[in-house]
Parts: C-alpha cells; sequence; structure tokens
C-alpha cells in the first residue's frame, strides 16, 4: 500500500529523516516509534503531504505522491488535538469531509449513522464536542477521519492527551476497529506499550533513521542495536568476550566477571567483543538452586515494590550488576527482599547480541 524510498527531509542543516525506506502493507497496522525529535512525526506529515521529501519518493497505492497536494491523496489524518468544530454536533463533525466531496444527502446520512455504530457513539450524534468525554472526542475524530473510507489513516500521538486506564481501552478499540475496517494504519507514538499492543509491525527510528522493522515480538525478544533493546521496555546491557566454545554454544565473560552461554551463530564473525542484552524479566531468580543453562549466585542490592513486580538490583559474587523483575510475593512464593542471598538462572535463548563493543 504504501512505498516510502530513500526518503530523506532536511530543514535547514538539521536532518530529521535520514535516508528511510520501507514498505507498508495493504491492511496493515504499522507503527512508528521513538522518542521526541527521531523524525517518525515528520516521515507522517511526508505521507501526508504537509511535508515534502528533501530527496527520495513515495507511493501509496502504486501512485506516486512525493509532490501531491494533500487533498489529492486517499490518505486522513487523525491529530494529537482531536481539531473537532466546536459549534457542530458529533453527527455534522462526522459528515463533514463527505459535504465538502459533494456526497449526496442520503448517502452521508447512512455513513455518519453506519460509523457512529462503529465507534459506539449511539445516542451522541446531536452533542456537541464541550458535551462530551475525552474518549468520545476521540472516537469523533477516528469517525471523521474514516467516514470517507480513505485508502490509508495516519494517527499522530492520538491517544496521548487520555489518562491511563482510558488510553489502554482506546488502544484495544483503535485495533478492533482497524481489523474491521482492513484499513491500513500507521500510528505515531513515542509510547512503547502502546506500539507493542497494538501493531502488525514496529518501525523504531532514531535521529531520523530507522533503527529496526519488524513484529512486535521480533523487536523485543531479538532487538539489533543497543538502542532499541534499550528503548523497548528495558534491558541489562552489558560488554562481552568470548572465552570458549564447545560445539554449538559460546562461552562468554561479560563485565564484573559473570560467565553466560549463547548459540555460536549468534556471535558476530570476526568480533572480539560485543553488547549483549538481557530482559530483567528473563532474569530466574529464588532462594533454592535452579534449572538453567547458565546458574550463578548473587545478593540483592536493593528491591523496589511496583505493585504486581518487584525490582531486584543483584550483584554477583564475581561483581557484575544486574536488574532483574519478579512477580510480587504470594502464599505461594517465597518473598525476597534487600540483603537476601538468592540464586539466577539465564537461558541462552533470552541473550541478545546488540552490537560491537
Amino acid at each position: 500500500m504504501i512505498e516510502i524510498r530513500s526518503v530523506t527531509k532536511r530543514f535547514g542543516s538539521f536532518t530529521a529523516v535520514n535516508d528511510v525506506s520501507l514498505d507498508i502493507a495493504e491492511g496493515e497496522f504499522l507503527t512508528l516509534l521513538g522518542p521526541s525529535g527521531c523524525g517518525k512525526t515528520t516521515l507522517l506529515r511526508m505521507l501526508s503531504g504537509f511535508e515534502t521529501p528533501t530527496s527520495g519518493t513515495l507511493r501509496i497505492d502504486g501512485e506516486e505522491v512525493t509532490h501531491l497536494a494533500p487533498y489529492r491523496r486517499n490518505v486522513n489524518q487523525v491529530f494529537q488535538s482531536y481539531a473537532l468544530f466546536p459549534h457542530l454536533t458529533v453527527a455534522d463533525n462526522i459528515a463533514f469531509g463527505l459535504r465538502m466531496q459533494k456526497v449526496p444527502a442520503p448517502e452521508i446520512t447512512r455513513r455518519v449513522d453506519e460509523v457512529v455504530e462503529l465507534v459506539a457513539l449511539t445516542g451522541f450524534a446531536s452533542r456537541r464536542p464541550h458535551e462530551l468525554s475525552g474518549g468520545q472526542r476521540q472516537r469523533v475524530a477516528l469517525a471523521r477521519a474514516i467516514v470517507p473510507r480513505p485508502k490509508v489513516l495516519l494517527l499522530d500521538e492520538p491517544l496521548s492527551a487520555l489518562d491511563a486506564k482510558l488510553r489502554q481501552q482506546m488502544q484495544l478499540e483503535l485495533k478492533r476497529l482497524q481489523k474491521h475496517l482492513g484499513m491500513t494504519f500507521v500510528f505515531v507514538t513515542h509510547d512503547q506499550e502502546e506500539a507493542l499492543t497494538m501493531s502488525d509491525r514496529i518501525a523504531v527510528f532514531n535521529q531520523g533513521r530507522l533503527e529496526q522493522l519488524g513484529s512486535a515480538s521480533a523487536i523485543y525478544h531479538q532487538p539489533r542495536t543497543a538502542f532499541v533493546a534499550d528503548f523497548i521496555g528495558e534491558a541489562n546491557l552489558l560488554t562481552a568476550e568470548a572465552i570458549a566454545r564447545s560445539g554449538t554454544m559460546t562461552r562468554l565473560r561479560v563485565e564484573g566477571g559473570l560467565e553466560l552461554e549463547i548459540p555460536t551463530d549468534r556471535w558476530p564473525a570476526g568480533g572480539s567483543k560485543v553488547v549483549i542484552s538481557l530482559r530483567p524479566e528473563k532474569i530466574l531468580v529464588s532462594k533454592r538452586p535452579l534449572e538453567a543453562e547458565a546458574i550463578f549466585t548473587a545478593r540483592v542490592t536493593d528491591e523496589l515494590f511496583q505493585g504486581a513486580l518487584d525490582r531486584l538490583h543483584l550483584q554477583t559474587e564475581s561483581g557484575t550488576r544486574l536488574t532483574a523483575l519478579v512477580a510480587n510475593e504470594s502464599a505461594l512464593r517465597e518473598a525476597i527482599h534487600a540483603g537476601d542471598a538468592v540464586w539466577c538462572g539465564v537461558h541462552a535463548d533470552d541473550i541478545a547480541v546488540v552490537g560491537p563493543a
């Protein structure tokens, strides 16, 4: 549905988007994810036509749109601010674009009624924006964007103004809506949880460049760079060197002296030292001996209560420092606190090599 080829956007001496190429499939929910200033919104604005690439080409549904005006592209955009007309009713806000396209009145009524039901606003059509909650206003903005039936819907952090619980609810509703419509969604956010929850694929951006493109699972479990490992969720990033190879496994010594193993095929050709990523929740922690491919002992230096989880800061006998996340204690599980000596286990498949040291 969308082809982005070697797209660069400069503002004076500043490069906002740097030589980005990617394809977005028809009916896909793709999220552009990254910190503020990484180029994700600029790329979205180039897709919508509000910005023009300095170089490169953009195609939507086979048509080159690089220099095409926004109103001539079969796309629509949902903005962070909703941008509803305060003096119009919900129905009139939704119908506005159709009236501009001179769609016949009976067809407008039919399509507005259809989309009002689709976004769960039945009974609210005669209200004005100030009479709605934040979540309801967001649904109106979505309805207005989808009622013209664009090929692509662009969403620029549309949930950022909502409180945490409503945001989670809207994430599920938005994903349901996208699947129901079969429409291509390109969604911009800096919220990692939001991206992991909603996306078919995630494009992670950093300083204008595309760092990694893949499914939510691949991005999280097989990060290719230290930036992706650290930005998506949380990671123990450690420098490691190979000290022995035995069959299909390579033994590593990480900073501080702890020794771990990874499959040999993950070790980069010609690399002497690498940076590895180990997710905190992948470290098994117990007061009793464990079964895992790498077993070591450590002391809990700090314990931070985080509701359902405890964050444990660990120091191994060799001096390596790690962070682990464990489910909070219950009647069926031993409690672990600061000062405790614990057994730790790591499986080789949970260690990712994310770059040279």
